[in-house]
């Protein structure tokens, strides 16, 4: 029967369920252990023996820790060699905390390698820790110590361990009768019992003092529990009455006597419904309308609370304890008509082939829907396989009746019993519900396995479920060759051929992640091996300047063809050797000694000056004496430091170059006289600039005297005195230089710096000079649109008028359609 299991708890059904025999049965006795540590949902076990504390005579002994899986197979194990442990417990990522009783917390991964330690502060460390709580808060995993001063010290996450001292319990004068973590709103606040007086207190500094609503007589809370969900709180008192009510103590749901005058060893919630109490071997489960159930062990237990139940873990057996679903009592109830309860009876007489099928099916025909909804969320909460078939069974009968039912629900529910059925299966063990998945993620459930190293499991999981590669297969193939690189038995080209052969180009697996995990073990060589297959460049270099493999990283920095990155190698390569090595280290290559005389350009001319010298390249030699003396202040350290230019390009026979820089000298010198003799800047101007200046400033003589000077090519003169006179608005010395012979640049050029300049009717004196190809032209740049159409009619020329037409706009329509009945008289002519 479906309800044999059932034990009823007043108006709800508690049911006992067997998860694994447990592989440690005939080895772990738990009264031999002196501390039991159970992860939450179907998290791994950790055991701590002390034969000190529990050996009937003295021995030297260290004490053990040992990790197991919730099917009791062991994972890993050490003995401790550090101080005296106070609390174990796991965190929500599944890192075993170890509190000392000097405030020292260290920090174990799944298999018992160390990770990481941190302090709980000064005062903990000098007066020593009596007590402390591994609470979930809403930042992940926080611890809380008493110490023997009885301060009460808190850390909301030991991911960011932040110490925060609680407000002291007024006149507190001995050890706590008992003290629980409430987390409620975002804040983590502690309960603190003095003997029959109840405060809470804060970080804030604020303590409240607490009276519950109970009528029997109390002395002492001896014991406290509050519910996962953090809603509701469980107390014993030292009459043995269960007190239980809402955590901020203003609603009492029941008090319970137990009648027992012995504390008991642990008190729990199952789920959110019933507190549990255990004494030794016996159970006590009670609910919140003093309902009770008494169960009877054979061996010791540890309970392990859960959003949705009770984990019991003995010697031989591990079970789960929780409240019957409200689907699955409506289904399975003796008695009940309940849509669901018809489907799945239908089914079974369907399955006999019996006619009973069809009536049943006739009763529920208005709610089908309903029926097979119910099948399918019930099938969700059964652990045994079978159970969740025949109900899975009964919703695809029922399915079948129905047009237009989403089968939607039906294969997401067939996915995740698959996914759970796989991972609670004593290989891997994790009991997990369907309620804890919801709550957990299937994302987060793939971590898990990837802690466990169940890589296969991992990748096949997330196939089936169709996660995207970055956030399934890949990130887990990742974390693969990380596990794979620590194995040291093996040799580093076998590692890396192994991870090159299963990664390929898998897109989001970065071997340069690999390669560093490769690093951090001290296997360099499979680091480097490891890199060759990285594809990017720009993830190479890095890591191989972090191993110094400088000439490797620049090689492959030249080949990435990225400048950056070279230059990024170059810079190290120049801070970490010589400058003498340095230069003959990248002299070899072409590419990056080029790149690095460009550095020198930019930064170090001097160095650069020195590197052409030694080659014995004078003509880059003397460019950059050139270029150094622009700094040179004084006139006599310019020309010296020009000479010596030209001495370098005298031996590399370059005369060109030698007459450049033997006039540059002279127009400096030229140009210190100008400015001695005018007093006004003249210096680092080209002599075009100079010709141009003195021109402005009405210096013609002048002006003429440097161009015969520095024999500048007349159409180049002119153009540069033209412009000078006109920038100067000497239009009457510009009139008399286009009269004075004829001019190399034509009229044209008078006209357009007039109009350059806006002077229209200036422009207008040098029309009638204007060649007639260029008429038409100058016209249009005077802005006489009109007189260069007619120009251009006059020329019977069409192009002409094309181009007067390209420069009219839309305020010259009359114009434009002027020029288009020209066009067309052309046209008739021809």
């Amino acid at each position: 029967m479906a309800t044999a299991d059932w034990n009823p708890l007043g108006d709800v059904y508690l049911r006992k369920t067997e998860l694994y025999s447990m592989g440690w049965a005939d080895i772990v006795d738990l009264n031999k252990f002196v501390a039991v540590a159970s992860c939450q949902y179907g998290g791994p076990i950790a055991l701590l023996r002390d034969d000190a504390q529990t050996a009937r005579v003295q021995v030297s002994t260290k004490p053990v820790i040992t990790t197991y899986t919730a099917a009791g197979y062991q994972i890993g194990q050490m003995r401790w060699n550090s101080g005296q442990i106070v609390k174990m417990g796991w965190t929500v990522t599944e890192d075993l905390l170890c509190v000392q009783d000097d405030g020292v917390v260290l920090v174990y991964d799944f298999f018992l390698n160390f990770k990481r330690t941190f302090g709980l502060g000064q005062e903990a460390k000098d007066v020593k820790v009596i007590d402390c709580q591994i609470f979930n808060s809403f930042q992940g995993t926080g611890i809380a110590i008493l110490t023997s001063t009885f301060r009460i010290f808190i850390i909301n996450s030991v991911d960011d361990p932040r110490i925060r001292r609680l407000a002291e319990v007024p006149g507190l004068q001995t050890e706590p009768s008992s003290w629980t973590i409430i987390n409620l709103d975002r804040q983590s606040r502690a309960l603190v019992a003095k003997g029959k007086e109840l405060y809470l207190i804060d970080h804030g500094g604020q303590f409240q003092y607490q009276s519950p609503q109970i009528s029997a007589e109390v002395n002492e809370y001896v014991m406290m529990s509050v519910s996962y969900s953090n809603k509701y709180l469980a107390m014993f008192t030292d009459s043995g009455v269960i007190w239980i009510g809402s955590s901020d103590l203003q609603k009492c749901y029941c008090e319970f006597n137990t009648k027992s005058p012995q504390c008991p060893q642990q008190l729990a919630w199952c789920g959110s419904g019933a507190v549990v109490a255990m004494w030794d071997k016996i159970m006590l489960v009670v609910g919140p309308d003093k309902d009770w159930i008494k169960f009877q062990f054979d061996s010791p237990v540890h309970l392990t609370q859960e959003d949705d139940g009770l984990r019991i873990i003995q010697n031989y057996q591990h079970e789960f304890l929780h409240k019957v679903p409200d689907v699955t009592e409506k289904i399975f109830k003796i008695g009940s008509m309940e849509p669901g309860a018809m489907l799945y009876e239908a089914n079974r007489e369907f399955m006999k082939g019996s006619q009973k099928a069809d009536e049943y099916v006739r009763m529920i025909k208005d709610k089908l829907d309903v029926a097979v909804d119910q099948c399918i969320q019930a099938s969700g909460h059964e652990l045994e396989p079978t159970k969740q078939k025949q109900l899975l069974r009964a919703a695809s009968f029922g399915k079948c009746f129905l047009t237009d039912y989403n089968p939607q629900a039906f294969v997401d529910m067939c996915q995740m019993l698959r996914v759970l059925n796989q991972v609670r299966n004593h290989a891997i063990g994790i009991p997990l519900t369907y309620t804890q998945l919801e709550k957990l993620t299937t994302t987060v459930l793939i971590d898990r396995l990837v802690l466990r190293k169940f890589f296969a499991y991992a990748i096949k999981i997330s196939q089936y479920l169709k996660i995207p590669e970055a956030e399934g297969s890949s990130r887990i193939l990742a974390h693969w060759a990380c596990y794979k690189v620590k194995q040291k038995n093996q040799d580093d080209e076998v590692i890396a051929r192994a991870i090159a052969q299963k990664l390929g180009d898998t897109p989001g697996v970065s071997y340069s992640e690999v390669a560093n995990e490769a690093l951090e073990c001290g296997r360099e060589e499979l680091a480097i091996r490891l890199l060759d297959y990285e594809p990017r460049a720009a993830h190479q270099v890095p890591l191989l300047m972090k191993m110094h493999k400088d000439q490797i990283a620049l090689s492959k920095a030249i080949e990435s063809g990225d400048t950056d990155l070279v230059y990024t190698v170059l810079l190290r390569l120049k801070e970490s050797m010589t400058q003498g090595d340095f230069l003959m280290s990248i002299r070899s290559m072409p590419i990056s000694y080029s790149l690095f005389l460009q550095y020198c350009r930019q930064q170090n001319p001097k160095l650069l000056e020195d590197l052409y010298y030694q080659e014995d390249n004078f003509i880059e030699e003397g460019n950059c004496k050139v270029m150094r003396s622009f700094d040179d202040e004084r006139l006599d350290d310019r020309t010296e430091t020009l000479n010596q230019a030209i001495k370098c390009y005298q031996k590399g026979r370059h005369d060109f170059v030698i007459k450049q820089t033997e006039d540059q000298i002279k127009l400096l010198k030229y140009q210190k006289r100008l400015e001695e003799e005018f007093n006004r800047p003249y210096m680092d101007l080209s002599l075009h600039q100079t010709i141009y200046r003195l021109t402005v400033e009405n210096n013609f003589k002048v002006s003429e005297q440097l161009r015969k000077e520095f024999k500048v090519p007349d159409r180049r003169y002119w153009w540069i005195k033209i412009q000078a006179l006109a920038e100067a608005g000497e239009w009457v010395e510009l009139d008399k230089f286009s009269r004075n012979k004829k001019p190399p640049v034509g009229m044209e050029a008078f006209v357009e710096v007039c109009a350059k300049h806006h002077n229209v009717n200036e422009a207008m004196k040098y029309m009638s000079r204007v060649s007639p190809e260029q008429k038409v032209r100058c016209l249009v740049k005077v802005g006489n649109k009109k007189a260069a159409a007619d120009t251009a009619f006059e020329n019977r020329n069409e192009e002409e008028l094309n181009f007067v037409l390209s420069k009219c706009g839309h305020s010259d329509r009359q114009l434009v359609e002027g020029i288009k009945t020209m066009k067309q008289q052309l046209g008739s002519k021809r």
